[in-house]
Parts: structure tokens; sequence; C-alpha cells
């Protein structure tokens, strides 16, 4: 299921679909065809993209016109602190 990133209201799009470049989420109005939304999107990597050849794009809530963006299916961006923290205690759990 696409999220939004923002708000983590779930969208009705897939991963194979293209969204628009001035697409917003229903809900918060944020813009969905944004960095933070793309499989390439990598906060470890050079200028956070794992695509060499993309452009860099300073701001990545905003509308681009970056030609390699690819929906994010597996909504890595959307973890909480919470669920973060409970996967790292079911990892380390002692029996």
């Amino acid at each position: 299921m696409i999220k939004c990133y923002a708000c983590h209201t779930p969208l009705t799009f897939n991963a194979q679909q293209n969204i628009p470049r001035q697409e917003a989420c229903a809900k918060c109005l944020r813009d969905l065809h944004v960095c933070k939304m793309c499989m390439y999107y990598d906060v470890k990597s050079y200028n956070e993209c794992r695509e060499p050849s993309a452009d860099r794009i300073v701001d990545k809530e905003k509308f681009n016109y970056c030609d390699f963006f690819k929906l994010n299916d597996q909504n890595q961006m959307n973890n909480t602190k919470d669920d973060i923290m409970a996967k790292a205690n079911a990892l380390f759990k002692k029996n």
C-alpha cells in the first residue's frame, strides 16, 4: 500500500503508475511527485538519491521534474519512531 510521506494517508496509486508532477495528497495537500516518495530516495546516498544520473534536488518535499522518479511501494520512509523501536526490540529480544 502506498502512503503519503507526510500524513501517512493511504493513496490510490500503485507502484506501476506514473504520478502527475503536480499531484497532491487529498488529506494534507502535500506534493506527491517528490524525492521522499521516490524509490531512489536514500538519506545515506550522495544528494540523498541512489540514481547517479539524477540532477540534484534541494527541496525533497516539493514537486520536481526528475525523469528518474519511480513511486516507492515499500514506504520505508513512513516508519515511525515507535515502529522502529518495536522492530529493534523484537530483533534483540531475549527468550
